[in-house]
């Protein structure tokens, strides 16, 4: 019998890309519902990101002025900006549930 694993991978890989891909056909930049709960919720764990990011593009300066604007917190605004741009080129998270990562 064939292994089909390969061919299982590249079926897997293109439901979560068709999935990414429908997610917001009204608006590809709109924070995604599951992204909003994880975010919203009271209880989330979270982990410290650090990259270098060049200083022409001035992020740390413009999150800080998007943070007065809107009123929301600098590492959600980030979380938001990532989690958008990673959906839309195809590499959803794996969540069991928005409960789930909460806990």
């Amino acid at each position: 019998m064939p292994d089909l694993s390969h061919h299982a991978h590249l079926l897997r890989d293109l439901a979560d890309l068709l999935e990414a891909q429908t997610s917001h056909p009204e608006d590809p930049h709109s924070p995604h519902p599951d992204t909003q709960g994880i975010l919203s919720g009271r209880h989330t764990n979270r982990r410290q990101l650090n990259y270098a990011v060049p200083d022409a593009l001035q992020l740390q300066r413009r999150i800080r002025r998007y943070n007065a604007d809107s009123g929301i917190p600098h590492g959600d605004i980030v979380a938001l900006a990532l989690d958008t741009f990673l959906r839309a080129k195809g590499y959803p998270p794996v969540l069991t549930s928005p409960q789930a990562e909460s806990s």
